[in-house]
């Protein structure tokens, strides 16, 4: 079950592959500065993630008018993600859980996805500057999409 509304937001430090090279995401960085929306989702390369982002990409721009940074995060490596990304043409900060510390912390850990192993479930969460949740949802199921208008209202409210 995810973490309630109105909960602090477990911090962490993740990595991201940049043209650069790895390079930390860390949340509380937004704290006090911007809001953050804050996805999980279950396996780079999958048709109902690939399109999860592949939308979330499209409308960046529309998250960035209401002053929030987006976040991804996948039990994959960060070299997948940046594959997945470059081919996809993603553009989002896709965040390396590899160990699964994170989606743990979120309460968002699926058990066993496709008798494959544990994933993160397909979540989202709305976190103010403050570093407090304002809106979390897990879908039922990883074949369906988290209301991404009622994110927009969260960040609207």
């Amino acid at each position: 079950m995810p973490l309630a509304i109105g909960t602090k937001a477990p911090d962490f430090t993740l990595k991201t592959k940049t043209p650069d090279g790895l390079k930390d995401v860390r949340l509380s960085d937004n704290f006090g500065r911007r809001r953050t929306v804050l996805l999980f989702f279950p396996l780079a390369f999958t048709g109902v993630c690939t399109d999860e982002m592949c939308t979330m990409t499209a409308g960046l721009e529309r998250y960035a008018e209401l002053g929030a940074d987006v976040i991804a995060v996948s039990v994959d490596s960060p070299f997948a993600q940046e594959a997945w990304a470059e081919k996809f043409g993603i553009r989002l900060t896709l965040a390396s859980d590899l160990n699964k510390e994170t989606a743990r912390a979120y309460g968002v850990l699926f058990p066993m996805l496709a008798g494959i192993g544990d994933t993160a479930a397909r979540a989202v969460f709305v976190i103010g500057e403050d570093g407090v949740i304002r809106h979390a949802e897990q879908t039922a199921s990883p074949h369906e999409l988290p209301d991404f208008g009622a994110v927009q209202r969260a960040l609207e409210g």
